[in-house]
């Protein structure tokens, strides 16, 4: 039976940002800890994520995690203790059968292909086996974040690996992109200038080998990103017109806007709104920022 601050105890979930040396490879850390807390219905274990353009290595540190909608594609419905997952253009489901502690680090696309010389276009809608992709160095690393102690030393050990590889990796390019638009800002105008060849061809060819979407696809998501972030708690408190939040996004009208919306989240924008409100597996859109 759980005590009495057992079963008030909340998950723990949690968004990192990460030191300012790596706000530009570095989109965010996420926690995601329910072995402390009451017990979760199976509704509740779920996890259900938007398309977006960062791709992630993801770490279940206890627990299991296992396939529920299309999206995690290996073999096995049940995922191993690391995965690498690509960019996506597609919402994503994935399911914890019981308590589970999960690390993840979540990449702009073209910094990692900047470390590791790894193609995103491949990886989109991907997860693959951490090992596969990754050399020695990075499986050491990854070994040593599932062997520490807590998730401040996890954040730690990432971060001190990364800075001198990123600090060295970034030279040709010093210009800092903190958040997803000017990321996606940058990319584009990276895309124009690297190499002499510079047609449209070219620059969306460099776009999606960088980031594994094409650039309108990253606008799109560009775009629902900041606009939800701008009216998340008027969301909340159900205190929203869509009209109004789709002319000034500047959707072409609210059916425009609601199409969009679904795409990335598979959700009408009014279902989204109270779903992360009231549902427990909607964690990621209540802790985003």
């Amino acid at each position: 039976m759980p005590t009495n601050n057992q079963a008030a105890a909340r998950p723990i979930t949690r968004l990192i940002a990460p030191r300012l040396a790596l706000a530009s490879c570095v989109r965010a850390f996420l926690v995601r800890d329910t072995t402390g807390c009451a017990p979760l219905t199976p509704g509740q274990r779920l996890n259900r994520f938007p398309a977006a353009p960062m791709c992630s290595v993801v770490w279940t540190i206890s627990g299991e995690l296992e396939a529920a909608a299309p999206g995690l594609t290996l073999a096995d419905v049940r995922m191993p203790s690391v995965l690498f997952g690509g960019p996506r253009s597609l919402p994503l489901v994935s399911y914890n059968p019981g308590p589970v502690h999960s690390f993840v680090l979540m990449f702009y696309p073209s910094a990692l292909h900047a470390l590791t010389g790894i193609a995103m276009g491949p990886l989109l809608d991907q997860f693959q086996l951490f090992e596969v992709l990754f050399d020695a160095e990075w499986q050491a690393l990854s070994q040593a974040v599932l062997a520490a102690p807590d998730d401040e030393a996890r954040v730690a050990l990432v971060e001190s690996f990364l800075a001198p590889r990123w600090q060295v990796a970034r030279q040709r390019d010093d210009q800092p992109a903190s958040a997803i638009q000017d990321w996606v800002r940058r990319l584009g105008v990276q895309a124009a200038s690297n190499g002499l060849a510079s047609g449209a061809r070219n620059i969306e060819r460099r776009i999606k080998a960088w980031a594994g979407q094409p650039m309108r696809t990253l606008l799109r998501m560009r775009r629902a990103e900041q606009l939800f972030l701008d009216e998340r708690d008027a969301m909340l408190k159900g205190n929203i017109s869509w009209s109004d939040i789709a002319a000034q996004g500047g959707y072409a009208d609210q059916a425009h806007f609601c199409r969009e919306v679904r795409d990335i989240t598979g959700l009408s924008p009014t279902e989204l709104a109270r779903a992360s409100r009231d549902d427990e597996s909607y964690w990621i859109y209540r802790i985003w920022s």
